[in-house]
């Protein structure tokens, strides 16, 4: 299998992502500047679980799969997880939360189902898959964490330190689609399933629906 095979599954993949919808209550709530400050709370303690089990899922990509393309991609992401907790933490901060706080938080089942997942196709599933997965899914999220960061500062008197969280997933980490669309056609060119491939990166966008939408449940 050619990259251009991997670039028209990514197309595909992008497709069935769209064609799931892109709502988002929280962040119109948010925009609204109509979000309760509690769920900021929520949101910094779901992300303080989400981003620990992520650096691991990564780390543990990176030693199942530690060869060239799929080691390098694997080893920045955990890294990036990294950087992306340090950051949390300022946010928390704004929001008067000390990490003791965020370790005893009590998490939404349904808001830890992403990286459940993830977790298991890290455990269990091929480095192809999780590249599409999260390649396909990167421009929503970026979207989603620069209307977050947008908000917080025009409604809520965040800074930009403290919105730091949100601004550094909001860009593509450079030369992130080349790598990940390398991993993807060493899997097709393996012999992967290229069905198998873009089922992950839908169910990948089904429960990171499911956390944002359980972090708005109940409000109007």
């Amino acid at each position: 299998m050619t990259d251009d095979n991997a670039a028209e599954l990514l197309a595909r993949a992008r497709r069935e992502v769209s064609a799931a919808g892109t709502g988002n209550r929280f962040l119109d709530l948010l925009e609204a500047g109509r979000l309760p400050r509690e769920r900021l709370v929520w949101l910094a303690g779901e992300e303080y679980r989400i981003v620990r089990s992520d650096r691991r899922s990564f780390a543990l990509l990176a030693a199942r799969f530690p060869d060239s393309p799929a080691g390098d991609l694997f080893l920045a992401l955990a890294q990036g997880e990294g950087e992306a907790l340090r950051l949390l933490g300022r946010f928390a901060e704004a929001l008067g939360e000390s990490e003791k706080n965020l370790s005893v938080y009590e998490p939404r089942p349904f808001a830890q189902a992403y990286p459940a997942y993830l977790a298991q196709r890290a455990a269990f599933g091929t480095a192809a898959e999780v590249a599409l997965a999260m390649l396909a899914n990167l421009e929503e999220w970026g979207g989603f964490c620069g209307r977050a960061a947008a908000a917080l500062r025009a409604h809520y008197g965040f800074d930009e330190e403290s919105v730091g969280f949100f601004s550094f997933f909001a860009e593509s980490p450079p030369g992130f689609e080349e790598q990940a669309l390398a991993v993807v056609a060493a899997g097709l060119a393996a012999g992967e399933d290229p069905r198998e491939i873009a089922r992950a990166a839908r169910l990948l966008h089904a429960y990171e629906t499911a956390f944002w939408d359980a972090l708005a449940e109940d409000l109007t």
